[in-house]
């Protein structure tokens, strides 16, 4: 081993060696540092702790973080582009965006310091699932402003692996791909997933007999039972990585190879509370509620107890780690679609439908499985005097936005006035017909 992977697995290590009394000191004097930096350097969070009546030195201790106010992704969009940012632009390495409900993305930044942290968890998590250096990392995450393919390829050659970066899409190059370079991990959405397999079995290929040892599986819900389809079809163990690009991006928390069920947050990194949706109170471990973070080594974007809107609950630690653990995501507490890894809200669609003159503001979307995928139908009333000519633009257009604008293929049908559901007097938005999920 050389000096720099010596000094590389030190820093994985470091934060695990830790016992959780020396863990709560150490999240204390990060978050003291986090508040004072936001509190110093980004005028939003300067005003909202001065409207909540609390300065950074009013935390002594993890309880005193209830004192603070939330930061909502509304709040994001409202500082677009870089008004969330806490250091100079000239610090800034790179930058990433998730869409947002207006339209607007959420720029997240990183300084050096930053894209350090994220390799460093991302391998973290990579090893707790099971992979090792030299291993081969088969990367079909997205790559671009989404977090996904970059943050899994960099964690991935932090932890000393040979990085496939494949990207999305062209199933059957991959398959090939899989075949030729013989990987142990496979970083990909689990719906992907299985598509791929279709795929083998389509070339006749045997699923089973590939090198794949594990898959690290994230950017979507997944049920318990699509868990147990991947792993006997394709022989391998199938864990659950979490991350949104707001806090981080991948690799926030893991489910480890030997404690699946529930994923090891990386607490030396963030911070975790579990609060009522409605009310805002904290909630105690064990109990379900609404997942929020701060974050506690972030330099370019701290994030103060971001609202992720996902439902979960945390658990105590188990095993030689001293970080706690939260159960898979049940749901969210909003409306939001996650499609194919990306996420999608209904007011984003219905800002497209407004900007067409023939199109009423009535719409629907239509959630369906066709083979392994998910696929969203939007389906939008026409008005009146709309002619057919009229109606197949407005759906060429309604695609083309959505493609362009949030990054995904949806089907557009423009059906008739009145046609669509209502319920005291509103459309239902969003119509699930996936059924069964897993």
């Amino acid at each position: 081993m050389t000096d720099r992977d010596a000094a590389a697995t030190a820093a994985l290590d470091a934060g695990e060696t830790l016992d959780r009394g020396g863990l709560a000191a150490l999240q204390l004097e990060r978050l003291r540092s986090t508040l004072e930096h936001a509190y110093r350097r980004v005028p939003f969070h300067r005003e909202a702790f001065d409207r909540a009546g609390v300065r950074p030195e009013d935390l002594r201790s993890l309880a005193d973080l209830a004192r603070f106010p939330f930061t909502a992704k509304s709040d994001l969009r409202g500082q677009y582009p870089f008004g969330m940012l806490a250091v100079e632009r000239s610090r800034v390495r790179r930058l990433h965006a998730s869409s947002g409900t207006t339209g607007l993305p959420t720029v997240v930044g990183y300084t050096d310091g930053d894209l350090e942290v994220w390799a460093e968890v991302v391998a973290r998590s990579i090893r707790a699932a099971g992979g090792r250096a030299g291993d081969t990392v088969h990367v079909a995450y997205g790559y671009g402003l989404f977090t996904g393919g970059l943050g899994a390829h960099y964690g991935a050659e932090r932890l000393g692996c040979t990085v496939v970066p494949a990207s999305g899409g062209m199933t059957a190059r991959q398959v090939r791909l899989i075949q030729d370079f013989r990987p142990e991990v496979i970083m990909v959405t689990p719906s992907y997933m299985l598509t791929l397999l279709d795929e083998f079995e389509r070339q006749g290929v045997d699923p089973r007999a590939t090198s794949l040892r594990v898959g690290i599986f994230g950017a979507e819900p997944w049920t318990e039972e699509m868990r147990r389809e991947i792993e006997e079809r394709f022989a391998i163990d199938a864990v659950d990585i979490y991350g949104l690009s707001e806090v981080i991006g991948p690799g926030v928390a893991q489910e480890c190879l030997e404690g699946k069920g529930s994923l090891t947050v990386w607490e030396d990194h963030f911070y975790p509370e579990v609060v009522d949706p409605l009310t805002g109170e904290v909630l105690p471990d064990g109990e379900h509620g609404e997942l929020v973070f701060t974050s506690l080594t972030k330099e370019a974007m701290p994030v103060v107890r971001y609202r992720t809107r996902d439902l979960t609950r945390l658990l105590p630690a188990a095993g030689a780690r001293p970080f706690r653990r939260m159960e898979k995501v049940t749901g969210r507490s909003d409306d939001m679609v996650i499609l194919r890894g990306v996420n999608l809200f209904p007011t984003q669609i219905e800002e497209i439908v407004l900007r067409v003159p023939v199109l009423a503001p009535h719409f629907q979307l239509r959630l369906e499985r066709e083979g392994r995928l998910d696929v969203l139908t939007v389906r939008a009333e026409a008005r009146a005097d709309a002619t057919p000519a009229d109606r197949a633009e407005a759906a060429r257009v309604v695609a083309a936005a959505v493609k362009d604008g949030i990054g995904v293929s949806v089907a557009v049908e423009v059906v008739d006035p009145e046609t669509l559901e209502r319920s005291v007097g509103k459309i239902r938005r969003i119509a699930d017909l996936r059924g069964d999920r897993g």
